[in-house]
């Protein structure tokens, strides 16, 4: 095997061979010569080649399969794979198909299904039966494309109600009856998880064997999880469940025993998702979408729940995701075992958190820390303790084994002739003299207090936030205070450093940097997307809005107090009086907003959540654009921010090899690094890093990620930390080509 350097000139000479022996040994489920079903033809908008073969992937995965999953980069048409899939599959018979997307794109998708899909009524989820959600509507509620408008208007029902045969053979054929139509249900997933509140179930006996025990109602024995008794302090908020086994020599099945129950003090309602899974999970639905599926990823929690509840109450699933992977391979567990559960079993992972140490042993990547302690005396032995956490990292084992089988992968390149240039780079700024000075004196403090207070998250999570932040806004952090546990097992708070306060009245050269970059692009036609994650206590986005306006420029702020369902007519609204920059924190429109409008995007504070960056710097390259897209990430020279890009564009190539792209550097950076707050922190105690400027790795992100399209030249992109002005940036060149799906 060759050196990970060398991997690509060895693909280059023997990469033909090697993809003739795959395809040899592993054939897809359709090639893209293969003759695509009839139906196909039908739908209103023809997809492009790479969604075609996409679409008859996942039809062909059905006939196999209950779950298929369509992993395609933001812009590339995951709404039109999915429910070209699912009209393809049907072949011309009437469907119900439920889609549970996020909130602000019920509306969204209600538009698509009518711009894709003949013949077809949409009705949107407001709620189970009764009480007014808070949009104004509740029931089931058929819903009409008005224009660009999607009204509600035409039938109105009720979830409980679609139960209801009536004289019918089942729900299913009393409902297409009365609809007679291929129908699409849309619920957004915040309300489809909104069920009653919920308290703990036991018993707590007042005398008796079990006095101080927790008991269980069912049994009236006390609880035991695992092999301890639970405790009243162990419940808190966490939902537990014991598995009740017969005794006594009595041969019954063994029960399922929740220890918790609907609080009746509160609010009386059931969860859409719930009633569904309970009283029409009989084949009522043909069909079910899940997007934006990895936001999902989380265990105990009601909305990841949910897609477990829609994927068994229909009778085929497709999961819809432009991010796979965050670059952890646990992060994977859940979804997997949601929407494949018995294939997780057969492999002999448990649910819980033992088949999650199970799954991470084998396909993610653990690091054993063995700590040694001297012995106090001659005659005793020295204590060891071991601690195993998780790093950065998949085995192409996960890819092969659960991914390769299910999804369809479809990159951007695969539909480039429909796509216009892409362009990343980073914008490096030098600090002025008085915050440079400032901040490395608040980095000295910082170093030391990380030495002091080895591995304690508190000073990590404080200190390394203050550096992203400070550069940003010199003025009002106040001190910086950590907590640590003193000898008596007393947590006890200290300082770690005090920032210096500047002058809040001066414009900072990366502020400057901001003013020149919009202006330069206003004056060339191309209206701006400008980012910035500290929006709270220390808000960020206010003083640009100020000083931006300042400057003559009509810059607005989109805040969280913008419901999600109503941010995409905030946009059109702000957009006709006259918006020439947007600034927001990059949460708020991360999936599913189409901003069209945005040329320019430039990333002012990136954060380090590696789905939230990759997911909002594609929000205006997307299918219908027709003009140049530039994506900037501005940040000051040799500071943490640099560095957080770096290891940020370190992780986005790990989550690259879990989409078929296993470039040498993204297997080779599968070894580095921690969790972004611990590998800034690390680097800035050992000094690791130094020289490797972020603008060198994201250079190769780009030629990993968007190869087809853009071009690496050193004319075009920026070299090291020093960056061209924006009025030199120039479009890259070369014609843009179709490429074959992985």
């Amino acid at each position: 095997m060759p050196p990970l350097d060398s991997i690509g000139a060895y693909l280059d000479r023997y990469g033909a061979a090697l993809s003739a022996e795959v395809l040899s040994k592993f054939p897809p489920l359709h090639l893209p010569t293969d003759p695509a079903w009839p139906a196909l033809a039908q739908l209103k908008r023809q997809p492009f080649p790479a969604q075609r073969v996409a679409i008859m992937g996942i039809v062909k995965r059905w006939q196999e399969a209950r779950c298929a999953a369509a992993v395609a980069e933001c812009g590339t048409g995951k709404t039109l794979i999915s429910l070209g899939s699912v009209f393809t599959h049907a072949d011309s018979r009437m469907f119900n198909a439920l889609a549970m997307v996020p909130p602000q794109l019920v509306e969204k998708w209600a538009r698509e299904c009518f711009l894709t899909l003949p013949g077809v009524r949409v009705f949107i989820i407001d709620g189970v039966r009764n009480g007014v959600a808070s949009n104004g509507f509740s029931g089931v509620n058929e819903v009409r494309l008005r224009g660009d408008r999607v009204v509600r208007e035409g039938l109105r029902t009720t979830v409980s109600d679609l139960r209801l045969a009536k004289g019918h053979r089942s729900a299913q054929a009393r409902w297409r009856a009365q609809a007679a139509a291929p129908t699409v249900f849309i619920v957004s997933r915040e309300r489809a998880k909104l069920g009653y509140f919920w308290r703990h179930s036991f018993r707590a006996p007042k005398s008796g064997p079990f006095l101080g025990s927790l008991v269980n109602p069912d049994t009236g024995k006390p609880v035991i999880i695992g092999d301890e008794q639970i405790r009243r302090s162990d419940l808190r908020k966490v939902k537990l469940a014991e598995t009740v086994f017969p005794e006594n020599g009595y041969r019954g099945r063994a029960l399922f025993s929740p220890l918790w129950q609907a609080d009746r003090d509160k609010i009386h309602r059931m969860a859409p998702i719930e009633f569904i899974g309970r009283y029409l999970g009989d084949s009522f639905f043909d069909y079910g979408i899940a997007d934006e599926v990895h936001e999902l990823k989380g265990g105990d929690t009601a909305q990841g729940n949910a897609l477990g509840t829609m994927a068994s109450a229909c009778e085929r699933t497709v999961i819809l995701t432009g991010t796979l992977l965050g670059g952890y391979a646990d992060e994977l567990f859940h979804i997997l075992y949601r929407v494949a559960p018995q294939a997780m079993k057969e492999d002999g992972f448990d649910h819980g958190e033992a088949g999650l140490r199970q799954f991470a042993d084998a396909y993610g990547v653990l690091e054993k820390v063995t700590t040694i302690e001297p012995a106090d005396n001659a005659c005793s032995k020295a204590r060891s303790t071991t601690t195993v956490k998780r790093r950065p990292g998949a085995s192409p084992l996960l890819f092969g084994k659960y991914l390769m089988n299910m999804a369809a992968f479809v990159s951007l390149e695969d539909i480039s002739d429909a796509l216009p240039p892409y362009h990343e780079e980073v914008i490096s700024v030098e600090m002025d003299p008085a915050l440079k000075a400032a901040y490395s004196s608040l980095e000295d403090q910082i170093r030391d207090a990380l030495r002091q207070n080895h591995g304690n998250a508190s000073v990590i999570s404080t200190a390394m936030n203050a550096l992203l932040l400070y550069p940003d806004r010199p003025f009002g952090l106040g001190t910086l205070y950590g907590f640590r546990t003193d000898e008596e097992g007393q947590r006890e708070r200290f300082v770690i450093a005090e920032p210096e306060v500047l002058d809040e009245r001066i414009h900072y050269a990366k502020e400057r940097r901001l003013v020149d970059e919009c202006k330069s692009e206003l004056a060339r036609g191309r209206r701006l997307q400008v980012y910035a994650v500290y929006t709270q206590k220390r808000d960020v986005t206010r003083r640009l809005q100020t000083l931006l306006q300042t400057e003559g420029i009509r810059a607005e702020v989109l805040t969280a107090d913008i419901a999600p369902e109503l941010r995409e007519a905030w946009y059109e609204r702000q957009l006709r009086n006259g918006m020439q920059v947007c600034i927001c924190h990059p949460k708020l429109v991360q999936t599913g907003l189409d901003l069209m409008f945005a040329k320019t995007i430039l990333f002012y504070e990136t954060g380090f959540s590696t789905y939230v960056l990759r997911q909002a710097s594609r929000r205006s390259w997307r299918i219908g654009q027709k003009d140049s897209i530039r994506v900037g990430f501005l940040a000051y020279a040799q500071t943490a921010q640099e560095a957080c890009l770096r290891l940020m564009g370190k992780k986005l190539l790990v989550s690259l090899a879990m989409e078929g792209k296993l470039a040498g550097a993204g297997l080779h950076s599968m070894e580095d690094d921690d969790d972004v707050l611990t590998a800034m922190a690390r680097e800035l105690v050992t000094r690791q890093g130094v020289g490797e400027a972020a603008a060198s790795v994201w250079k190769s992100l780009q030629r990993e990620s968007v190869p087809a399209l853009t071009p690496v030249a050193e004319a075009v992109l920026p070299v090291a930390a020093v960056e061209p002005p924006a009025s030199t940036w120039t479009q890259p060149s070369g014609p843009p080509v179709q490429l074959s799906l992985f």
